[in-house]
């Protein structure tokens, strides 16, 4: 026996969809096409080959309205409109599954339903055959058949169904399915069956009497409200009955033999390769093509005499540990390579060419480690990739995916044993060679983007300023992280001691599952929230609800103490490098807002709000004289302001009173004087709930208080401040209409949560459209900002050094006879880098640690 295999392709493309809609994610390749239906819809088709391994296979999708619709104009109206995102992928999928050697069918007039009746007539006729139908679409469960199964998908399983298995489910055979359809309707098809009459009561009728004829030929037998409901509703229940029923002569040359399977197309790689659908080429082992490349091993660099050229360096893991072999070089005919111990003082890089490469970063300070003079003349195509909103890693065989190339990836050349050195050699020369073919393009999409004045003058000057500071580190007293080491090792066992007494039992208190067990089951804590399973979540939100509660308090602290010790006092002391700094990385493609962010060690995140954290700043010692601390005060709010263009919050800045005072002082209708500090503390919370999207119950959890009285302040504030509201409704329609929202100097965020239909996520996407354009200005302006601090010193032949910046912060490391005008400098620089309608103002303190600074 032939056996055929039946796809309802609209039901997988849409079942693919939701799976991952509904959380808002949707996939996109690098040109911003969505693919997140798609991408299910080929995992889908390949899982239904593997376990099924069809001869023969046929997908039948609808093709716009039908003759169902000519009958009855509201047919399938309860429907929600298929998201424009979904609509843009089915000319793909059957693209794809033409692609993939399979038969793919839509006729005009006809739902899928009606082509898979048909050929699943043929199937009953032919006895060379036997068909499984497969969607999770009940309607199809009426053509089961001798011949004819129905492969019935649910969330993580299935239903195989025959006419043994549907007859033992429902109690009659599979035909009267449409029966069943008539008496119960279909809400999701607006089918409208006998009002009243759900599953449960159509299933006894037809246990009963057989079919829809027989009930209405017995309707004297039936009693009460069914036979009210069975006589009101008749026309519909028959009218019901020829709208479920699938037309199995839909007028197409139905020929088993043409559904044959034959397997993959060199098509079906390019459209994964389109798609970026890497995972799936490698997850089925299809291979794609690789850059050919010959090469020549140089040992003069300045024998090089070209114009422009791509340059990729053959390093490994962290570059600050120096783990260098060499440098690939294209340009643009001829590929060379040339090893670590070849290149000494040249001239090469201070020469005009332009060099292109990947992560300009990681080579300028590599050359600075090997003391080599070089120029700016240098483009990067990982920050052009970036601002192109491509989803690249600090890897660029990311970059070669997403291009179509197969390439080894730097964790398996580097770790793998029997990956020789000439593999490696030749591997980083076929990456120079690709850095130089896509760089014009790259070029183009930015400027088509209007990005590339976003690249030229703040992303590729940020990372010379980066490269610098990086380079130069920032001193680290070990003495002090030890004394901070002991001091809470001693202090973490006194809230251990205390914690176990509380409970009369020793457990692991950084066990979410063991700390649960013991407050809300053994000590019998009121849980705040309804629990399940008792799944207990000791997350700080839950926990800080309960701060009654001794126990909790010192859990908390606990936490703070142990994270302090791991992450700084242990984990410092291991970043120190034998120059006796710690030399982060910064990164500046990891946030789509723009922010910087720092590993090995991450920076950004030291204490900086508990005072007992904040003491691991004393660690950050000058390697100079004074440690120079320069923050911006209340940027966000500021470029909020200005965004906003509401003049009352403009004057508010504009008056030199402090922000939330002058805020407490309008909503509240007091003096300066009269203003409490819970009065302020509530005006801050609202200012800056406000640049989030806070609502009333956010505000509400954030300041202990009802969700009415929450409501209240944020009503007032937007009375206070008019405009603001407007501004947020616009920025909110924008990013809604374009699905992306922009900074003041161009950076695009794509926001896939905005359009997305389940309501948390779609909130949590007008939240990102609001803070994305502040939050990635003040990005942007602190950048700039460092750009032009790193010029002038460069300009004024200044010793100190920019060493660290987190978040709004600067850290200098400086020279006692040039702070005074060091100090001018960054003020000058970071108030004036951009015109705001309010004024940009700078703190900026001293000392001989961080801690004294800040």
């Amino acid at each position: 026996m032939k056996k055929c295999v039946l796809i309802d392709g609209n039901n997988l493309l849409f079942r693919s969809y939701y799976a991952t809609a509904y959380s808002g994610s949707i996939l996109r390749n690098s040109k911003g096409f969505p693919t997140n239906a798609l991408y299910g819809f080929i995992n889908m088709l390949n899982k239904i080959i593997r376990e099924e391994n069809p001869s023969y296979i046929m997908v039948a999708f609808d093709k716009g309205k039908t003759f169902r619709h000519e009958k009855y104009k509201n047919y399938k109206d309860g429907r929600r409109e298929t998201p424009l995102e979904l609509k843009e992928q089915f000319p793909a999928a059957k693209e794809i599954t033409k692609a993939m050697g399979i038969t793919c069918l839509e006729i005009d007039n006809y739902e899928a339903d009606d082509i898979i009746g048909t050929f699943a007539k043929e199937v009953d006729i032919n006895d060379d055959f036997i068909a499984t139908i497969i969607s999770s679409d009940k309607d199809l469960l009426q053509l089961i058949s001798d011949d004819c199964t129905v492969k019935l998908l649910k969330s993580n399983d299935f239903i195989l169904f025959d006419k043994n298995k549907f007859n033992e489910e429902y109690g009659f055979s599979p035909e009267k399915m449409v029966d069943l359809k008539a008496l119960m309707g279909d809400a999701s098809d607006n089918i409208p069956g006998v009002k009243g009459i759900g599953e449960k009561t159509a299933i006894s009728l037809l246990k009963e009497y057989g079919s829809l004829d027989n009930i209405y030929e017995n309707i004297d037998n039936i009693k009460g409200k069914t036979k009210e409901k069975l006589i009101s509703d008749k026309d519909n229940a028959y009218f019901s009955y020829e709208l479920a029923t699938i037309y199995k002569d839909v007028p197409i040359k139905v020929d088993l033999e043409n559904t044959k399977y034959n397997g993959i197309t060199d098509k079906y790689v390019q459209l994964l390769t389109e798609y970026e659908f890497f995972s799936i080429l490698k997850k089925e082992n299809i291979t794609k093509p690789s850059l050919e490349v010959e090469y020549k091993i140089i040992n003069d660099i300045d024998s090089l005499n070209i114009q422009s050229c791509s340059i990729y360096l053959d390093s490994y893991g962290n570059y600050h540990d120096k783990n260098y072999n060499g440098l690939a070089i294209y340009d643009g005919k001829n590929s060379y390579y040339i090893d670590i111990k070849d290149i000494k003082s040249c001239k090469f890089f201070k020469n005009d060419n332009v060099k292109y490469t990947y992560d300009v970063k990681r080579l300028i300070t590599f050359l600075k480690y090997l003391n080599i003079e070089h120029n700016n003349s240098y483009e990067d195509i990982m920050l052009m990739s970036y601002l192109a909103n491509l989803n690249v890693k600090e890897d660029i065989t990311s970059l070669m995916y997403i291009k179509g190339y197969e390439e080894i990836s730097d964790e398996k050349l580097y770790k793998d044993k029997n990956i020789t050195k000439e593999d490696i050699i030749k591997s980083c020369v076929k990456k120079a060679k690709f850095i130089y073919e896509v760089k014009d393009s790259l070029l183009s999409e930015l400027k088509e983007k209007s990005v590339l004045e976003l690249y030229k003058d703040i992303e590729l000057p940020t990372c010379y300023v980066l490269s610098d500071m990086e380079y130069t580190g920032v001193s680290i007293s070990k003495e002090k992280l030890n004394e901070l080491k002991e001091e809470i090792e001693v202090k973490l066992k006194e809230i251990e001691e205390k914690i176990y007494k509380i409970s009369d039992v020793e457990f692991n208190i950084l066990s979410p599952k063991q700390l649960g067990k013991i407050l809300f089951e053994k000590l019998a804590i009121p849980y705040p929230k309804r629990i399940k399973d008792d799944n207990y979540s000791t997350s700080s939100d839950i926990l800080n609800k309960l701060n009654d509660y001794e126990i909790v308090n010192l859990v908390l602290e606990y936490r703070t103490l142990a994270k302090l010790y791991s992450n700084y006092a242990v984990g410092l002391l291991e970043s120190i490098k034998s120059d006796g700094k710690i030399h982060t990385t910064f990164n500046q493609i990891l946030t789509r807002t723009g922010r910087l962010s720092s590993t090995n060690p991450n920076l950004q995140n030291i204490p900086v709000r508990e005072d007992y954290s904040r003491l691991v700043r004393k660690a950050f010692i000058p390697t100079n004289d004074y440690i120079v601390s320069s923050d911006y005060s209340q940027i966000e709010l500021r470029i909020f302001a200005h965004m906003s263009n509401a003049e009352n919050l403009i004057e508010a800045f504009n008056s030199g009173i402090d922000i939330h005072t002058k805020t407490a002082m309008d909503i509240f209708k007091v003096k300066e004087e009269d203003v409490t500090k819970n009065m302020r503390r509530n005006a801050k919370a609202v200012n800056f709930g406000i640049l989030y999207g806070i609502s009333s119950f956010g505000l509400s959890e954030d300041l202990g208080i009802n969700v009415k009285e929450a409501k209240t302040f944020i009503d007032n504030y937007l009375k206070t401040y008019p405009g603001i509201k407007e501004y947020m409704n616009e920025e909110i329609k924008l990013a809604h209409d374009n699905g992306y929202v922009k900074t003041l100097f161009g950076r695009k965020r794509i926001i896939d949560e905005i359009n997305s239909s389940n309501f948390m996520t779609r909130n949590m996407g007008e939240r990102m459209a609001l803070n994305t354009p502040i939050q990635g200005t003040s990005a942007d302006i602190l950048k700039k900002a460092m750009i032009e601090i790193y010029k002038e010193f460069k300009k004024q032949n200044i010793k100190s050094k920019m060493i660290i910046q987190v978040h709004d912060e600067l850290l200098f490391d400086v020279y006692k006879e040039e702070l005074d005008k060091v100090i001018e400098i960054i003020k000058t620089k970071m108030e004036n880098i951009y015109k705001l309608n309010v004024p940009l103002e700078v703190s900026i303190n001293y000392g001989k640690d961080w801690y004294q600074a800040k």
